[in-house]
């Protein structure tokens, strides 16, 4: 007897056809605009380098004080000797006004945001030419490098401030409420330094020899801050004039945050405030024009 075999079933047709096919995808597609002609901060872009901000600024506050015979103490010792010699000359022999406090803690609660301010514009102002290897081979935000300049002396500022308490208690300067407003004081100070060091970072790319001219600007700029002198003793016509200055607003509202006293001119207040938005947008747009030529002309 032969043995027939049953012919084979028929498969449904999807398990012949293998699994379902997926739905088609439509391309992607990858739009390149140029760049927005006003001056901008694409802050999503920062905050996906936030890590590298941050391994930046912890690099550049190691290096600070490494190899340094007095460490951290270097940013004590540097507003308060300045303290000291601005005491002797001005506030002795020259008796310059000092808002009804001690001259010595008079100056050295100007002297904390401005020696900030003056620290943050030299570190950021050489961040391009210094970290040139990272310039020239690898992508990341440019805008990276002074921001990151800005924020390493706010340590300094942070540890100067131990001396200033300490003097507040010896002279028996006691701050009001306005305390609260001291911060927003000190971060018109970062914009206005973000500013100044976007601009002098992008200029010294092609001009080497700017390097030079910051500590004489700086020089400069420090008295007509109001730092050695109360800006509310002079002349009215000069009190609007150095107005326009924005660190003259940010040490009167610092010092009056810290000292207590009567509070500083709304309007000149807001002046130096305007001013140092304009500083900002000014040096964002000179270092956007100017980031697509540093890898070329360094």
């Amino acid at each position: 007897m032969t043995e027939t075999q049953a012919p084979p079933r028929p498969r449904p047709a999807e398990a012949a056809s293998g699994p379902p096919a997926e739905p088609a995808r439509a391309p992607r597609v990858t739009v390149i605009r140029p760049a927005a002609r006003w001056p901008h901060l694409d802050l999503i872009e920062l905050w996906q380098y936030r890590e590298l901000l941050f391994r930046l600024a912890w690099r550049d506050i190691a290096v600070r004080y490494r190899q340094t015979a007095f460490g951290v103490a270097w940013a004590i010792l540097q507003p308060f000797l300045t303290m000291i010699v601005f005491t002797f000359i001005f506030g002795r022999f020259a008796n310059f006004p000092s808002k009804g406090v001690p001259y010595p803690i008079f100056t050295y609660s100007a002297l904390l945001p401005w020696t900030y301010f003056a620290s943050a514009v030299n570190v950021s102002a050489g961040s391009i030419v210094g970290n040139k290897p990272l310039v020239t081979k690898v992508y990341f935000p440019r805008v990276l490098l002074p921001l990151a300049g800005v924020t390493v002396p706010l340590v300094d500022l942070l540890l100067a401030s131990s001396i200033l308490f300490g003097m507040m208690f010896w002279f028996d300067v006691f701050p009001s409420l306005a305390i609260l407003l001291a911060p927003f004081f000190i971060l018109v100070a970062i914009i206005t330094a973000l500013g100044v060091g976007l601009f002098f970072s992008a200029v010294s790319v092609r001009y080497r020899d700017v390097a030079y001219a910051i500590p004489f600007v700086m020089q400069i700029w420090l008295y007509l801050s109001g730092v050695v002198y109360a800006a509310n003793a002079l002349p009215v016509k000069w009190q609007w004039l150095l107005a326009f200055n924005p660190m003259t607003a940010v040490i009167n509202g610092f010092q009056w945050g810290i000292l207590g006293g009567a509070p500083p001119s709304f309007w000149k207040t807001a002046v130096g405030i305007a001013s140092a938005v304009v500083f900002f947008v000014v040096g964002l747009e000179i270092f956007r024009r100017s980031e697509p030529r540093f890898a070329d002309t360094m």
